[in-house]
């Protein structure tokens, strides 16, 4: 196959890259509330519609693809732009679209096209685990719909979202659920992390109303692996960004009547960088291209994406800070954003390790655990 962006997906590039550039302050995102910009939010579904890209037209959205979303998360991850983008886009609307279409879905994913709509996917529990088949959340039978006990950890997007889809066990298995984020009995808790550019939360659920969208996992897996796409451009983008800052500052910093970047030492850490970068980058655009193809590769693509764009991330980003020296370790300068961001999406969604294991699995060199 060949991956490659139409002329329409690099004007989107393009638009979006000079928007961000002009209205996403990373700094004002680091004291606002979970990682979010609410005003860029509305300002992104309403100017440029990112939000509804991926969202049928009969829903109100454009009717794009998984190469929009690319490109999208790509251009986020450059300037770690505000907004509840990977909860939202990266993998709500997929699970709604992958759940049904009926009446509830369609209102959902109306809301979510216009920007009046926050999404989060709360999976993982107090393991950290983003395995699906044994939720302990439990969800127990009421009148009309579900009721909700337990606690999800580490939602991205948890303290801003109104919406929450939540997988949960019930007497026929594994299912997934919506609940509003103002919903009785649900409270949220933001968790400390060293990533302050991106909110986590926990969620806890007390005897809280849910509606059931989907039984079992299928809409879940689908989201999970959405995610891990879009995550692995955000990666992409950050660490492409990287690599552009260290190049710059090597050519502007001298040091013994030269550019630091003339030194042989300096060229051999930038030439790692780049091959680490465009490594990631194939990775991304795979796993978001392929399924266009065929739909049953999103699975082995995102997995090999997650593990190839983490640990490229984590390492250009500090090379970053080396090549920058005593300024890359301050405060002021934007490169330990950077890093720190690369450090939280390492595991965001399964780290490096469970990925290897899980890609192991799928493509049949160990077999799946079936213990109860």
């Amino acid at each position: 196959m060949q991956i490659t962006f139409t002329r329409e997906q690099e004007d989107l590039r393009a638009v979006l890259r000079g928007f961000l550039a002009e209205n996403s302050d990373v700094r004002a995102l680091i004291d606002g509330e979970g990682g979010h910009d609410p005003h860029l939010w509305r300002r992104m579904a309403g100017e440029i519609g990112v939000q509804g890209l991926a969202i049928p037209e009969r829903y109100g959205g454009a009717g794009g693809t998984s190469a929009e979303l690319c490109v999208v998360f790509e251009e986020l991850g450059r300037t770690l732009a505000g907004g509840a983008m990977l909860g939202t886009i990266g993998m709500a609307v997929p699970a709604l679209l992958a759940s049904g279409t009926g009446g509830l879905q369609a209102e959902l994913l109306s809301g979510i096209a216009d920007g009046s709509l926050v999404a989060a996917v709360a999976v993982a529990e107090s393991d950290g685990s983003w395995d699906l088949p044994r939720p302990a959340t439990k969800a127990c039978p009421a009148t009309g719909s579900f009721l909700l006990e337990g606690a999800k950890y580490f939602v991205p997007d948890g303290m801003v979202a109104d919406l929450f889809l939540v997988s949960a066990a019930t007497p026929d298995g594994p299912a997934l659920f919506a609940v509003l984020g103002d919903a009785a009995g649900l409270s949220r808790t933001a968790h400390a992390t060293v990533d302050r550019t991106r909110g986590l939360a926990r969620i806890d659920f007390a005897s809280t109303p849910a509606w059931l969208l989907e039984m079992g996992t299928h809409a879940l897996e689908e989201a999970l692996d959405h995610g891990r796409a879009a995550l692995a451009a955000e990666q992409a983008g950050g660490a492409q960004h990287c690599l552009e800052m260290a190049v710059e500052y090597a050519k502007s910093r001298h040091q013994f009547g030269r550019p630091i970047g003339s030194f042989q030492a300096i060229k051999h850490h930038a030439a790692d960088m780049l091959v680490a970068v465009e490594s990631a980058r194939s990775a991304a655009y795979y796993a978001s291209l392929a399924p266009q193809e065929d739909p049953s590769r999103l699975s082995i693509a995102a997995t090999t994406a997650q593990v190839c764009c983490s640990q490229a991330y984590t390492h250009v980003a500090a090379e970053t800070i080396q090549i920058h020296g005593g300024i890359g370790f301050t405060w002021e300068h934007d490169a330990h954003l950077y890093y720190k961001r690369a450090k939280s999406d390492e595991v965001l969604l399964g780290g490096p390790d469970w990925h290897r294991d899980r890609l192991a699995r799928l493509i049949g060199i160990v077999e799946e655990d079936t213990d109860d």
